[in-house]
């Protein structure tokens, strides 16, 4: 893959102190043995890559809580995907980290060890809201960590923001808004809480305490408002960022290009085919050559695909760089156009975009529009 496009490396760590209630990601309980048969398998993983010399520029480490295997084992992986995917000194290195698991000295030695980001799942800062989704950390906790961040030298920091949640108003939502405007803090995610069926929450939706589908859209209008009141640019449905500073990794999910995926569930888009991991650890653990494992998703990066992803962002999607037919381009303009006289979307020449109540309804308005090229 020698003169390709840099790929973003994403490696998965499925550990956990504690699953939160409302999440579906894959994720177990977190062991010091586990932890150490993992990085030797994330190791092998690497070192046996069937891609050959391939280039990347963001790496980014999701979870799960990775900070928990601690800075030796996150400096050994690092030190390995250096060596493996000619990481560069300018690329741009995230770590996931629950406030509750990151220590002031741990943060110190990770940004000496090169990682550049830090994600911090704040969620909120109210102790009532944090307990209602069974959070480990208290507000008090979610400062300190963002401000020891800081002083470990770190100085692209994001902090995680959930709407919707039980107990939540658009007031105390906007005081947590303004108090991470007020911290180190340059990028935030505000995702809406969703309920997995398979979860603690998705069992007890019906005890839940939630606000209905109009109040949640008013929170998230309401969020989107108060971050650009407070120097956050929305760039993505979820995202918003100060100063430019947008996370180079996701983009290359919404922009379409190659990243690679490393561990149980990690997904990946290289060469115009998608694969993923099985959510299996154990097989993960015992592979000898890992990416054996993974399996074909088909083909990705089609004009559907380029369209439904760049609608996520709120620079939308450039008709006119797709390879599609006049007629269809011309029927997708029309068809924005009249989701435009009800405020969905915007449409300049023949670049399209969704609204930020468009994105509140962006899998309708996103299949209103691919029902133009039927």
């Amino acid at each position: 893959m020698r003169g390709a496009q840099p790929a973003g490396i994403y490696i998965h760590v499925p550990f956990c102190r504690r699953k939160c209630p409302y999440c579906d990601f894959y994720s177990l309980a977190y062991s010091d043995e586990a932890a150490d048969t993992y990085t030797g398998a994330l190791l092998r993983a690497m070192e046996t890559q069937p891609f050959g010399e391939m280039a990347a520029d963001t790496l980014y480490f999701g979870g799960g809580t990775p900070i928990l295997l601690g800075p030796e084992r996150l400096g050994r992986i690092l030190d390995a995907a250096r060596g493996a995917f000619s990481l560069g000194a300018e690329a741009e290195i995230t770590l996931e980290a629950n406030p509750a698991a990151a220590m002031a000295q741990e943060l110190a030695a990770l940004r000496k060890k090169g990682f550049n980001r830090i994600s911090f799942g704040v969620q909120s800062l109210h102790d009532g809201e944090l307990a209602a989704l069974g959070r480990l950390h208290s507000a008090q906790e979610a400062r300190r960590a963002i401000l020891d961040a800081a002083a470990a030298g770190f100085e692209n920091i994001s902090a995680d923001l959930m709407l919707a949640i039980p107990g939540q108003s658009e007031a105390t939502m906007s005081a947590s808004i303004a108090e991470l405007a007020s911290l180190p803090v340059n990028h935030i995610s505000a995702y809406l809480l969703k309920v997995e069926e398979d979860t603690p929450f998705g069992r007890q939706k019906d005890a839940l305490t939630l606000p209905d589908e109009d109040a949640a859209a008013d929170l998230y209008l309401a969020c989107v408002e108060g971050l650009a009141g407070q120097g956050f640019a929305q760039y993505e449905i979820s995202n918003f960022a100060k100063d430019g500073a947008v996370s180079r990794h996701n983009l290359k999910y919404w922009q379409g290009e190659p990243y690679l995926g490393i561990g149980p569930a990690a997904h990946s888009f290289l060469v115009g085919r998608r694969f993923y991991f099985p959510r299996d650890l154990a097989a993960f653990l015992a592979a000898e050559r890992p990416f054996t494992l993974t399996v074909d998703d088909g083909p990705g990066g089609g004009p559907e695909e380029t369209l439904l992803l760049g609608l996520r962002l709120t620079e939308g999607v450039n008709l006119h760089d797709l390879p599609l037919p006049p007629e269809d381009r011309a029927r997708l303009i029309k068809e924005a156009r009249r989701l435009e006289g009800g405020g969905l979307t915007t449409v300049a020449g023949t670049r399209i975009s969704l609204t930020p109540r468009g994105f509140l309804l962006s899998n309708s308005v996103i299949t209103a529009l691919l029902q133009q090229r039927e």
